[in-house]
């Protein structure tokens, strides 16, 4: 069966060279300009800091620039629609996080099929938000937290990059396997939430682990728990949610790269292999650690697969937390 797909595939990509000719040369010759990288959210956010990273990385070893745009808003839609709609060159990329997969279950209308209306490139890396506390909310674990949710129902804020984020999934994830009634806070950005909760009008958020740990360093914030199920390297002595009391909880945040939909393959395997090349050294790996992830690549297709689950796993959260977006 495999070697069918193959043969199919290749078959496939045989006949479009024989009918368009000129994108073979152009996959062939690719790239010749600088390459966009869109990124639907924020500057500040992990999501942000890896393009940089990939931004840095990547350019010398692929011979062309690269340039990283921020377009926020809308759960990440509004960046990502520009590339759902961009020709099918590989110019114009799309980094996207688990938002991908959560936003077509909290709107109502979306302007893409997050599935049928991309080219999966690859999956890049992963790793865990950081559940933290301001030091005025008098908690110091994991159960003090719920414990405070359940005397003061609502009380509690936390805040989040947006609504149908990640970092609002996560959340409300928590609340709902915890049991602990806090009320959420949309800000347009993980750095504007961040900023809120180290002045202290939010108390609490699930942050990345390179916006969390010059603050932890500091006292400026707590940190209770990890959202995955093994601790991370970077926060050894901070358990995960589960070991704190939640179990079954696992939260694993991953990056990705999306092309246009009918990207030729061969810029797809172009862009695949040069980047999986550059992360696989220690430097790229210890960068991409210190933007609070872990490297992890894949193949377009284990990419794509992975698209499937998690817009299958995501929606039985939004489902069974009752997630919305106002």
């Amino acid at each position: 069966m495999t070697c069918f797909l193959r043969s199919s595939a290749f078959i496939c990509g045989l006949a479009l060279c024989l009918l368009s000719p000129g994108v073979c040369a152009q996959a062939q010759s690719y790239p010749t300009r600088p390459i966009k990288i869109i990124v639907p959210f924020g500057p500040g956010g992990f999501t942000d800091v890896a393009a940089r990273i990939l931004q840095k990385e990547l350019a010398p070893a692929i011979g062309q620039a690269i340039v990283v745009e921020n377009k926020p808003g809308a759960g990440s839609t509004i960046g990502t629609t520009e590339v759902a709609k961009a020709p099918p060159d590989g110019y114009t990329l799309a980094m996207i996080s688990t938002t991908h997969v959560i936003s077509p279950h909290l709107y109502k209308s979306m302007p893409y099929d997050p599935l049928r209306d991309f080219t999966p490139v690859m999956k890049l890396a992963e790793g865990p938000y950081v559940l933290v506390t301001h030091p005025s909310l008098p908690v110091k674990s994991v159960a003090e937290l719920i414990s405070l949710a359940r005397a003061q129902p609502n009380t509690i804020d936390y805040a989040s990059s947006g609504n149908g984020s990640a970092q609002h999934l996560v959340g409300a994830l928590f609340v709902t396997m915890a049991n602990a009634p806090l009320s959420h806070v949309p800000y347009k950005g993980s750095s504007q939430a961040m900023n809120d909760v180290l002045g202290g009008q939010v108390k609490v958020s699930f942050v990345g682990v390179p916006n969390a740990l010059p603050s932890l360093g500091s006292g400026k914030l707590k940190a209770l728990a990890v959202t995955t199920r093994r601790r991370y390297a970077e926060l050894p002595d901070v358990p995960t949610l589960e070991e704190s009391g939640v179990p079954g909880y696992d939260a694993t945040i991953w990056l990705g790269l999306l092309a246009p939909p009918g990207t030729p393959r061969d810029i797809v395997l172009k862009l695949n292999g040069a980047i999986t090349k550059i992360l696989s050294t220690p430097d790229a790996r210890k960068l991409m650690a210190s933007a609070g992830v872990e490297v992890a690549t894949s193949t377009p297709e284990d990419f794509a697969a992975l698209m499937r689950s998690e817009l299958d796993r995501w929606g039985k959260v939004v489902r069974d937390t009752g997630a919305t977006v106002n």
